[in-house]
């Protein structure tokens, strides 16, 4: 089965910085499309970074210049580097794999900026 499982959220200071991590377990990884997610309390799940198995990478405006999406291939693992935190920013934050049309979720971290 495919598995997903995201760490390195927590709480953070506005300006601060945060890696997540998104370890990957089950089918083929290097040919996965992965994402980043997030949702905030009252707010729809909104897309923001993706990677191709190639590293092409592509961001949400509100994060573009701040975050970066990365993946290791031979650890199945995929990162989220935030840097330069807003409080908007704050929701929890899911890993989306994409492999062969098919989307599969983590259960999420919680990234929390305070002001």
């Amino acid at each position: 089965q495919v598995q997903l499982v995201e760490s390195g959220g927590g709480l953070v200071q506005a300006g601060g910085s945060l890696r997540l991590s998104c370890a990957a377990s089950g089918g083929d990884f290097s040919i996965a499309v992965m994402g980043w997610y997030r949702q905030a309390g009252g707010k729809e799940r909104e897309l923001v970074a993706t990677i191709t198995r190639v590293g092409i990478a592509n961001y949400a405006e509100s994060v573009k210049g701040r975050f970066t999406i990365s993946r290791d291939n031979a650890r199945n693992t995929v990162y989220l580097q935030m840097n330069s935190l807003k409080p908007d920013d704050t929701a929890v934050y899911y890993c989306r794999r994409t492999l062969f049309g098919i989307n599969y979720w983590g259960k999420g971290t919680l990234v929390t900026v305070s002001s």
